[in-house]
């Protein structure tokens, strides 16, 4: 192993961290002897959580107050990376930590390797990343000096506790925020939702094309309920308006590996099956039996979603 040090920046969520922000302190303690996190806000209380998913350090750069996190946490990166830089820094596939990366390739001068879903030490780092709408995964290595930028999609390794000691919890220095130091968040608007986040819900339920409109999505709201899971969507019924963006699933949209994937009149196109093909069960329902998402579920119903969906319905409120 060449990896000694690699720092992770853990995104604070809701007294925690992200999802993606733990699966990737449990790979980075595989792959480096010292593992870092760097966080914000309130994440100053969270060393015991770090520390349980590999951290031996956190990194607090303190309350924002209304700050664009980019600009802070990018300063205070820089500012720790000058006496001692990391090997790696991976980074979530999120707003503010593309955000965050982009700032960190001007300010270390090194470059930002995105969409990656696989890391390993092979006499040095070496990332993969799914090209041709994940029909092929092609590999890369950094080179030259300065620490590797790694930008990781959400559910590329599993989130999986350690038990280790609580992080040491250390201030990090405010560093050089330059010309964009003023800059703050005027508003911020919280989408709002009921039940599981769609990345993080056991039970997904998507709808497609084949709903032949808008609003017979409301069946696919309606199963999902019922089954304490999310609603998702393809790209094809995003584009059209009849959902929001935030239900997407695919190669565009979000990345989930639920318990169960249900996909009601979706096809199967390469964009959306890899967003979701890392499902334990996929249960597939559509009327073409030569649908391409036949091919990757565990099980198919060649049927009508107008028809299968009621029917779902009728049985699962009749078990409640």
């Amino acid at each position: 192993m060449t990896l000694s040090t690699i720092w992770v920046l853990a995104e604070p969520s809701n007294g925690s961290f992200t999802t993606t922000s733990l699966e990737l302190l449990t790979h980075a303690r595989s792959l480096a002897t010292n593992v870092a996190a760097i966080t914000w806000g309130d994440g100053g209380q969270l060393g015991a959580l770090a520390g349980e998913y590999g951290a031996s350090t956190l990194y607090d750069v303190g309350d924002l107050a209304g700050a664009l996190p980019g600009v802070p946490v990018a300063a205070a990166i820089q500012a720790l990376s000058e006496s001692d830089p990391p090997d790696a820094l991976l980074i979530p596939t999120s707003y503010d930590g593309r955000d965050i990366a982009g700032r960190l390739s001007a300010r270390l001068d090194r470059p930002v390797l995105t969409n990656v879903t696989g890391i390993s030490d092979e006499g040095g780092l070496v990332t993969e990343h799914p090209v041709f709408g994940g029909s092929l995964t092609v590999k890369a290595k950094f080179t030259g000096a300065g620490p590797g930028i790694v930008v990781v999609r959400a559910k590329s390794f599993v989130a999986e506790p350690s038990g280790g000691p609580v992080a040491t919890v250390v201030a990090a220095p405010a560093g050089d925020t330059g010309a964009t130091g003023g800059a703050v968040i005027a508003t911020s608007h919280v989408e709002e939702r009921t039940g599981p986040k769609l990345e993080e819900a056991t039970v997904v339920v998507s709808g497609g094309r084949g709903l032949g409109e808008a609003g017979a999505y409301a069946m696919v709201e309606e199963v999902a309920k019922l089954l304490n899971g999310a609603a998702g969507a393809s790209r094809a019924i995003v584009d059209a308006g009849w959902v929001p963006y935030s239900h997407q699933v695919g190669q565009t949209g979000k990345t989930v590996k639920p318990l169960v994937y249900l996909a009601c009149g979706i096809s199967g196109a390469t964009q959306h099956m890899v967003g979701m093909k890392g499902s334990k069960n996929i249960v597939a329902i559509n009327k073409d039996a030569d649908a391409p998402i036949f091919q990757i579920a565990d099980l198919g119903i060649v049927g009508d979603v107008h028809k299968v969906l009621p029917a779902l319905i009728d049985a699962l409120k009749a078990r409640s």
